[in-house]
């Protein structure tokens, strides 16, 4: 099955154009993934169902060792599993927290995974052990490159130092270990399961046999939830053919969706995320590239009032890009209150984080249409903003409470950790984007503001951009562990992921902008093409 496309279009009005590369994808081969695949789908859930209760039965129920239960909480989630066994794990990881007092390790491999695991779940526990183990700095780093027994220690201190807080000095010796590895912390879990999945030769065969069917039924979800995207964007106001100046990226949008929340469970908030990341990127190019000042002023007070009538008299392709907006987001807040049963309208709260976004965009359209450059910190202040973070975010606690009245005390109580995951994002994308926009002559980025303000080079400004999302990486960690209630730590993780999905789309240049290389790949492996698995029986 061809799912690539050969198409390409050229924008003729006129206008300024980013010369973006074409949709690669062949829609209508991708709107047919998942229809033959049923029959074998039934089977496999029953078989999972029994290989589920022999975990619980036979494996977890078992492990008196915390280490070894550590381990086994490890590999669940390294195998995506995590989402059948919620309750077993944070059973486990309660009985180990009331343990950290009696908890003594004599080799540094156990005390990194238990400081890791525990910071994953929400505990603040102290780096001593983890120091204290640490015979030498300098030797570990030496190490940290052979074949050494150690090898596998070292690694497991390099993924722990990066839960450290600030003011922790756990986290400059794992940035010594390894200076251009991606730490799994910051990394998108369900992207790296099938990796772990088809090359592990020594976890349980239980486990390892639940972790490929379960991925074959989620993937298969997954196409189903993309299929019913690629029919709501073929049907939305023809954007699709109106916008050729922008970004078509419908499968590369659920795709972060994806990142986002796996789950199965997840379907509508998938849907939610993906159409509000489709309309991120037209707007945002609107912003950045079709608009003038006068044209985005009006757009923008239209957005504030939600109001047709301003746009009115605007060029056709800015009227039809408000008009998708006001009707996708309409209608989600019909839908969240439908599937939640909630009886107020989430609209005003939806409403107050588009005008937002564009009000934040609209402040870069003026320094770029004016010529200005911005200070770093006035350029972070409104970029945080002009990420879409906050439209993510509110949109993942509407998916993931079940109480409207939680998920907006959640969203207005948590803001200091949407901001840097926000800013996170920001960062990332001006890592990814720049070097193209800097040649486009599009609006400033951190890059070029903080080049300009300390008169750096661009790979100066680069190191101190990065150093930038360190720091907030960290801050993150720290406000993850102090959030209160325990369970309101299950919502936030949703919203940390999305800084999770930007550090994969622009780690490597703009996986947006230019879908056909390590973006392209990970759609083809996370949607597409499944494991090979024995038939069951």
């Amino acid at each position: 099955m061809d799912v690539e496309s050969a198409n390409h279009k050229a924008d003729c009005s006129g206008r300024r154009t980013a010369n973006y590369k074409s949709n690669i994808w062949n829609y209508d081969q991708l709107l047919h993934l998942s229809t033959s695949k049923y029959h074998e789908d039934k089977y496999y859930r029953r078989e999972a169902e029994t290989l589920k209760k022999a975990i619980c039965d036979d494996i977890l129920g078992l492990f008196e060792d915390p280490s070894r239960k550590l381990k086994l909480i490890d590999e669940i989630d390294k195998l995506a599993l995590s989402y059948y066994f919620e309750e077993e794990i944070i059973e486990s990881v309660d009985e180990i927290a009331r343990m950290k007092n009696n908890m003594k390790f004599v080799d540094l491999n156990c005390a990194a995974l238990y400081f890791r695991i525990m910071r994953q779940y929400g505990y603040h526990v102290s780096q001593d052990a983890i120091l204290q183990l640490l015979d030498n700095e300098e030797k570990l780093i030496t190490r940290a490159h052979d074949e050494s027994p150690n090898k596998y220690a070292i690694a497991e201190i390099f993924e722990a130092c990066h839960l450290a807080l600030e003011g922790e000095s756990l986290f400059d010796i794992g940035a010594k270990i390894y200076s251009d590895k991606c730490p799994s912390h910051w990394s998108v879990g369900w992207f790296n399961a099938k990796k772990h999945i088809t090359y592990a030769t020594n976890y349980n065969p239980t486990l390892h046999r639940l972790a490929g069917l379960s991925f074959n039924m989620v993937q298969l979800q997954h196409q189903r939830d993309l299929e019913e995207i690629l029919r709501w964007w073929r049907n939305l106001l023809g954007l699709s053919e109106v916008f050729t100046f922008a970004r078509d990226r419908a499968v590369e949008s659920f795709l972060c969706a994806v990142g986002v929340a796996y789950e199965p469970q997840h379907g509508s908030l998938r849907k939610w995320l993906t159409k509000a990341i489709i309309l991120v990127l037209i707007i945002d190019d609107v912003y950045d590239i079709y608009g003038s000042v006068d044209e985005l002023d009006q757009f923008t007070t239209a957005v504030e009032r939600w109001d047709p009538m301003e746009v009115q008299h605007l060029p056709e392709a800015i009227k039809i890009c408000f008009l998708a907006l006001y009707d996708t987001v309409n209608d989600m807040d019909h839908e969240i209150q439908k599937e939640k049963g909630w009886e107020k309208s989430v609209l005003p709260h939806l409403r107050k984080v588009w005008a937002d976004f564009c009000k934040a965009l609209f402040v870069e359209a003026k320094w770029y249409h004016n010529g200005d450059t911005p200070s770093l910190g006035e350029y972070l202040d409104n970029g945080w903003t002009s990420s879409s973070g906050a439209v993510l975010s509110l949109l993942i606690l509407f998916g993931v409470c079940e109480d409207m009245t939680q998920s907006v005390l959640a969203f207005n109580s948590n803001q200091e950790i949407i901001r840097h995951t926000s800013l996170i994002i920001r960062l990332y994308n001006d890592q990814g984007t720049s070097k193209a926009e800097l040649e486009r002559g599009d609006a400033s980025s951190s890059i070029i503001c903080y080049m300009k303000e300390a008169n750096v080079t661009e790979e100066e400004a680069r190191d101190h951009t990065r150093n930038i999302i360190t720091s907030s990486w960290k801050k993150i960690n720290g406000l993850f562990i102090n959030t209160t209630p325990h369970s309101q730590q299950q919502m936030i993780k949703y919203i940390v992921n999305t800084a999770r999905v930007a550090n994969f789309f622009y780690q490597n240049g703009d996986g947006f902008g230019v879908q056909d290389r390590e973006t392209r790949q990970q759609v083809l492996s996370c949607l597409i093409e499944p494991l090979p698995l024995p038939c069951p029986n």
